[in-house]
């Protein structure tokens, strides 16, 4: 039993799944799950993600040695800012946003002004299915979860959590905040963009009747992630808005190189486009990159 009590606050996909693996691996001896609604006690029940959820903030924080948010980057803040009357002297915090440098930025000096230790956490799982009902206990199988910990973060909590996220199944990773964000904004963030793009310019109502039609397996693959919280991803790219927008440059202009070659009918450059392409995803595909934990 790794911690006596763990809050989840915001029960929703990762933090319902969070529960569910903690159950499952018997990581806690109690789950406490807070949720911003009284209509989401039902589904946090139905789901078992965690021992029990509610409304109350500082019910659902009281006594817990490590506090998990969920929710949008942007209410991270103030909830932790209405949670610190209950916080206990030690306890561990962290998040699952996927963007760091603000959130730690903001939240390791409030936190250990009460004694606490906040490390920052991205777990690389998801789906484009929200809410505790699609939460799975498998989520963060063989995922990477990346830690961001700073030069003045607490070496045991720091150690604590890495083998808190190895106990549910995830590979951890190391790195500095700032070059987190940096290389999400091209692996994570970028591709929700371009995903978003895509259906907002097929799917527009204005088009052709049939176009929609003749969508097939192909556009459904890659639109996929553009299913996901609207709320979630205003939040991620203001948050990353800098290297969003020098990801979307990057991406212009390689669109642009292709635009050039189709245009001026160069068959080599249009094929070595797409067979670079293949020959790198192949490869990353056949033989996943390793990692090692600092």
């Amino acid at each position: 039993m790794q911690f006596q009590k763990i809050s989840i606050i915001g029960v929703g996909l990762l933090g319902g799944s969070i529960g569910l693996a903690v159950k499952r691996h018997r990581l806690a001896r109690e789950v406490a799950g807070y949720v911003r609604r009284a209509s989401s006690l039902k589904d946090c029940e139905r789901a078992a993600a965690v021992d029990y959820a509610t409304t109350d903030l500082l019910a659902a924080v009281s006594n817990s040695d490590l506090v998990i948010l969920c929710t949008p980057l942007a209410q991270m803040r103030s909830l932790a800012q209405q949670f610190l009357p209950a916080l206990k002297r030690g306890a561990i915090v962290t998040d699952v946003g996927s963007v760091k440098a603000e959130v730690v930025r903001e939240l390791d000096s409030l936190l250990k002004k009460n004694g606490a230790h906040f490390v920052g956490s991205h777990p690389m799982a998801g789906a484009e299915k929200t809410g505790v009902l699609a939460a799975r206990e498998n989520l963060f199988e063989n995922a990477v979860c990346v830690l961001t910990p700073t030069k003045k973060s607490n070496a045991a909590a720091v150690r604590k959590l890495d083998l808190f996220w190895k106990s549910l199944g995830a590979r951890t990773l190391r790195l500095d905040a700032a070059q987190h964000d940096l290389l999400v904004s091209r692996s994570s963030h970028l591709p929700h963009v371009v995903a978003a793009t895509l259906a907002g310019l097929v799917l527009n109502p204005a088009a052709v009747k049939t176009q929609a039609g003749l969508c097939a397996t192909g556009f459904r693959d890659t639109t996929r992630i553009a299913s996901g919280s609207p709320e979630m991803w205003r939040d991620i790219t203001l948050a990353n808005r800098k290297n969003i927008s020098q990801s979307v440059d990057a991406f212009i202009t390689e669109l642009k190189k292709f635009q050039s070659a189709l245009k001026s009918g160069g068959a080599d450059a249009v094929e070595n486009f797409f067979a670079s392409a293949k020959s790198r995803r192949d490869k990353w595909c056949s033989k996943p990159i390793s990692i090692s934990s600092e």
